[in-house]
């Protein structure tokens, strides 16, 4: 819904309104963010305009003639985000990088170190987004640019609202095979307990108690309490991360103990932090210049707006961030400079009525 910055005082009928129509608000981004109240926001999900990259509808931000005047801008917008989100809140921005006099600047590096420096953010996760194939590139002295950064960044560092098994891939299931129980990537426990009677680095009573785990691990698998593991028995297979008992926990249980397992979750593994997603939207180019693709927003936004909460979108542009949102059953807040955008935003939402 097209609304101006005068109905922005029913922000709180809307929190409580049983529509997930998204509202949209023109104007400048941070003129209208002042407007909000506090802590108003589960989630924000973003992307401004990069800078010295395109003319957008109505000019506003990407359009400085310094790299450091665009970075200023966008930390402005950026404080008053913080303000208007909930403690518990999560803040996703994604920024591609711009060229200079043949120079990589590292502007979205430079933002995120001026948030968590100047402003006090968390940042939890730096995403890379694999576009799997660029645009037309014809220089011949670099490589193909063909990735963009998303950061997750959060205001404390723990107790934020962040739902994993909402992102979870679907599990790969147990299997009973000759009355055995099989795991999800072929465990029986058979060579493992094999690995431990054999072992020469185990003591006695280390033997007894590895069995003994491994056991109840196995029965871990067929209760479906857990879909797979990993057992690292010293001496048979190296530690998953340092060999360094100061450094790390595996090493020292390894150390202690003889061995240590790894546990995939039920409900399946957790995402990784290079997501794999075309660019190209189902809307036209010729409608706006740099639509990022829906895919982009519904992991962090399943992960960190609960149902029935509310995503901002500073940079709203047509409206992605809150098509998604309100597939998602979330509310959403749009803004954006250019009025004819958000008409384009409106018209895209409406078609799920």
């Amino acid at each position: 819904m097209l609304v101006t910055q005068n109905h922005i005082h029913n922000l709180a009928a809307y929190a409580v309104d049983s529509t997930f129509e998204p509202l949209l608000l023109p104007g400048n981004a941070l003129d209208v963010l002042r407007m909000f109240p506090p802590a108003y926001f589960d989630c924000c999900m973003t992307s401004p305009p990069y800078w010295g990259q395109r003319q957008y509808h109505n000019g506003g931000i990407g359009l400085e003639s310094d790299a450091s005047d665009y970075i200023a801008h966008v930390l402005a917008i950026c404080s008053e985000v913080k303000r208007v989100l909930k403690p518990e809140g999560s803040f996703w921005l994604n920024l591609g990088d711009t060229y200079a006099n043949k120079r990589l600047l590292g502007i979205p590096w430079r933002l995120a170190l001026a948030l968590m420096d100047e402003q006090g953010w968390i940042l939890r996760n730096s995403v890379i987004w694999n576009k799997i194939k660029g645009g037309l590139d014809n220089t011949s002295d670099r490589l193909s640019n063909v990735h963009e950064h998303i950061f997750h960044f959060t205001q404390i560092e723990k107790g934020y609202y962040y739902d994993m098994d909402a992102i979870r891939a679907n599990p790969r299931k147990t299997k009973v095979v000759n009355g055995a129980v099989v795991s999800a990537t072929g465990v029986t426990g058979v060579r493992y307990k094999r690995q431990i009677e054999l072992s020469t680095a185990l003591s006695e009573s280390e033997k007894q108690a590895a069995m003994a785990a491994l056991e109840d691990m196995l029965n871990q698998i067929r209760l479906g309490e857990i879909a797979d593991f990993r057992m690292i028995i010293r001496g048979q297979q190296r530690t998953t991360h340092s060999n360094s008992k100061s450094v790390s926990g595996r090493a020292r249980e390894l150390a202690d103990k003889g061995f240590y397992f790894l546990k995939y979750h039920p409900n399946g593994s957790k995402p990784g932090d290079v997501w794999d997603i075309l660019p190209e939207d189902t809307q036209s180019r010729e409608a706006h210049y740099a639509p990022y693709p829906e895919d982009l927003c519904k992991l962090p936004i399943l992960a960190t707006c609960p149902e029935n909460g509310i995503v901002l979108d500073p940079f709203c542009g047509t409206g992605t961030t809150l098509l998604v949102a309100r597939t998602l059953f979330r509310k959403s807040v749009g803004i954006d400079i250019s009025e004819a955008y958000l008409q384009i935003a409106e018209e895209r939402c409406m078609r799920l009525l």
